[in-house]
């Protein structure tokens, strides 16, 4: 079965930091380019950061250099590191696998459950 399953969140104050695990089974990981998004109510789901098969990450502007994103293949994760955490970061922080599996006709993406961050005094 094709799963990613993200732990990692919580909640913490302003400046602090934490640590977003994804761990992927159904043997997609290393094939995928690996990210994290995130989406706050009623607004849409935006691109956090990624990194390649390669290992070549790419983040997006709203990180502003405090998050870092790494992946493990022996242990199919991928962490988002998270630092300088602010209020405006709140949000379901979710994991995807890009271009997914297989289906036989084509790919289909791979979304995780979400993990909620909370940043908060």
């Amino acid at each position: 079965q094709v799963r990613l399953v993200e732990s990692g969140g919580g909640l913490v104050q302003p400046g602090g930091s934490l640590r977003l695990s994804c761990v992927a089974s159904g043997n997609i990981f290393s094939q995928n380019t690996m990210g994290w998004y995130r989406q706050t109510p009623g607004k849409q789901r935006d691109l956090v950061a990624t990194i390649s098969t390669s290992d070549s990450p790419y983040y997006s502007t709203l990180t502003k250099g405090r998050f870092t994103i790494t992946r493990h293949n022996a242990k199919n994760t991928v962490y988002l590191q998270m630092n300088s955490l602010e209020p405006e970061d709140t949000a379901v922080y979710y994991c995807n696998a890009s271009p997914g599996w297989f289906t036989g006709v084509g790919y289909q993406e791979v979304w995780g459950q979400g993990t909620l961050v909370t940043v908060s005094s």
